[in-house]
């Protein structure tokens, strides 16, 4: 599933020793090992705020020019209201 072919750098986790058995149980059913499998989790959770981040970026950028679709601010909160 990994499309970059950076150079790969390890880190250390501290993990309760219950949580680590119970990841290695995880990984041998996924037939893969814990390091994989937490570097694809992570890899995915990076695509995914990624992904909210550039959707987030274009709701504001509509939002700020919201005026070039014709719609303006009310001048009041009556003139919101009227019917």
């Amino acid at each position: 599933m990994r499309t970059n072919k950076s150079m790969k750098t390890n880190v250390t986790l501290k993990l309760d020793a219950d949580r680590l058995r119970e990841a290695k149980v995880l990984a041998a059913e996924e037939g893969t090992s814990v390091s994989a499998m937490l570097a694809d989790r992570v890899e995915a959770l990076v695509r995914e705020h990624r992904g909210f981040e550039r959707a987030r970026r274009r709701a504001l950028d509509r939002f700020r020019h919201a005026s070039r679709l014709g719609w303006q601010r009310p001048a009041s909160l009556d003139e919101l209201h009227e019917r």
